[in-house]
């Protein structure tokens, strides 16, 4: 395994660090409109699963905060913290997306639980899943 970094890695992390240095400007300017161009940059159909994921997570939790994460869609509590998450499988090179979850949302069973799903296609049976653990995130 290699140890270096791929370009489309150090593209992720240069996309965080001016994130994190924007921090400042982008409070004034508008974090959804961030978000929304970032899911129509993508190419389909990860575009439209990633809009789709966006109105299933504002529907179940409509306190949480739009925003991007390494250059990704997310949706961050009101303290700032990212709860959830989707991350583009074409972007990433990989053949499924990801919706997961970071450690602000409340998905603790026992000692040992999932915090990323594989998304390939939305349907009303993931949607409804999407639903439940949003709603467990938040809880």
């Amino acid at each position: 395994m290699s140890e270096e970094w791929t370009d489309i890695e150090k593209q992720a992390m240069k996309d965080r660090a001016k994130e994190f240095r924007d921090a400042r400007k982008r409070a004034a300017q508008d974090p959804l409109g961030d978000m929304m161009n970032k899911i129509s940059a993508m190419p389909e159909p990860d575009k439209s699963i990633a809009l789709r994921v966006h109105e299933l997570v504002m529907a179940a939790a409509p306190q949480l905060n739009p925003k991007t994460w390494y250059g990704m869609p997310a949706w961050a509590n009101e303290a700032g913290k990212v709860v959830c998450f989707f991350q583009s499988g074409q972007k990433f090179k990989t053949r499924f997306n990801t919706f997961g979850f970071q450690e602000a949302a409340n998905m603790d069973e026992g000692t040992f639980w999932p915090m990323g799903y594989a998304l390939t296609e939305l349907t009303p049976e993931v949607e409804q899943r999407i639903t439940a653990l949003v709603q467990q995130a938040v809880s």
